[in-house]
């Protein structure tokens, strides 16, 4: 399986994906061309050699209108105070960018999470969220390059190490604020990431986009056979080299380990075991279902199956024992194998809608989620059909 294996042990950045993701390319050079020549206004892209602790590798940096932001609020290389709100975003993307569609999407689900985080964290809605950080065009030029990388290496897996975050205080629009700053906190919930005695800020609020856009998991490197490996390169200078690598190679087809809990039950209403089944999913089980059989004394009965990863086993046991009748659980351990999976914010003239992506083993799929679909069809008064057909095509 073609994986790319992303080593943030110094945070993540815009531009230090960029350039780790360039030098996986065989000729760099005519990809930063093709930058260049995307559409965006004023914007130029500039691929620079660098050295940080006696590692070469590359820095990329925006010049916009012919000068490179200077005013920078990050460590590695922020933005400016450039008020620019997601409608903005938006007709820059879709008017101007000289991309395919599904690049587009990427980026619009990028600034999406963007929004979200800033959102929540102001406790303002989506649509009154002004990028202060991260909505100048610098910063949609990284985006854009990491997602057009991103679609030219067409990785069937992207994993990449617990992230880096730094330590101390970073000073952005709002004042002085704890590293990591807390829409960069908000973006990377449930992401393992550690800090550490590097005073400033490694992982910036459009990198943690990045990432958690594109990144399936967050583990510690797999075996794989590696062909190419990109060093991008931080601004700042630290002890340790400031630097994102980027891996290019082959590691097997996903499979991992799932347990398969199951008991039978024959004294336990329909509506019991809806709720069981319900409980079930919302404590970590991976599926839960029934299967109807005959137990002793001819009286008919279910067989229900959990599967839950072997960390969750505990509790899904407990889940089981708490919501069924049953007085004994058995345990089966079994491999699984699964297509990566992925999924993308499409822009439609009703709103966002969620599609999730299926691809491995040489095959891909695609399919819009239920729920959305359906939201649509209750407020507009359509059949299913009717919005699926307005819909891009899968």
């Amino acid at each position: 399986m073609k994986t790319l294996y992303l080593d943030c042990s110094m945070g993540a950045a815009g531009d230090m994906l960029t350039a780790a993701l360039l030098e996986l390319l065989p000729e760099p050079e005519a990809f930063v061309a093709e930058l260049n020549g995307l559409g965006l206004p004023g914007v130029e892209f500039r691929r620079e050699d660098a050295v940080k602790c006696g590692i070469s590798g590359t820095h990329m940096s925006v010049l916009v209108r012919g000068q490179e932001e200077n005013s920078h609020i990050h460590d590695h290389g922020g933005h400016s105070h450039s008020h620019s709100g997601l409608s903005d975003i938006r007709h820059l993307v879709q008017d101007h960018l000289q991309v395919p569609e599904t690049v587009k999407e990427d980026v619009l689900a990028v600034y999406d999470r963007l929004a979200q985080a800033e959102s929540r964290v102001h406790g303002v809605p989506v649509t009154q969220i002004h990028f202060h950080e991260v909505g100048t065009l610098d910063a949609l030029a990284d985006v854009t390059a990491v997602c057009l990388l991103m679609h030219r290496l067409a990785p069937d897996l992207v994993l990449a190490s617990p992230v880096h975050v730094g330590s101390g205080q970073v000073r952005c629009a709002h004042g002085l604020l704890p590293v990591p700053a807390p829409a960069t906190a908000e973006l990377l919930r449930d992401v393992p990431i550690y800090g550490g005695k590097i005073a400033g800020e490694l992982c910036t609020p459009t990198g943690a986009a990045l990432l958690t856009h594109f990144v399936d998991r967050f583990v510690n490197m797999p075996p794989m056979r590696t062909q190419a490996i990109g060093y991008g390169m931080g601004k700042k200078d630290f002890e340790a080299a400031n630097c994102l690598r980027a891996f290019l190679g082959q590691t097997e087809d996903s499979a991992d380990t799932v347990l398969e809990l199951s008991c039978n039950v024959d004294d336990m209403t329909g509506e019991e075991l809806g709720f069981a089944l319900e409980r079930l999913m919302e404590g970590g089980a991976l599926e839960a279902y029934t299967i109807p059989i005959g137990m002793k004394k001819s009286r008919p009965g279910v067989l229900l199956r959990v599967m839950c990863t072997p960390e969750r086993r505990e509790d899904v046991v407990a889940l089981l024992f708490r919501h069924t009748s049953t007085i004994g659980i058995r345990e089966y351990e079994t491999q699984r194998y699964v297509l990566r999976r992925a999924e993308t914010q499409v822009s439609t003239p009703w709103g966002p809608v969620r599609r999730k992506d299926a691809r491995g083993y040489g095959v891909q799929r695609a399919k819009y989620e239920y729920e959305d679909l359906a939201k649509i069809a209750r407020e507009q008064d359509l059949s299913l059909r009717e919005v699926q057909e307005q819909l891009p095509k899968l």
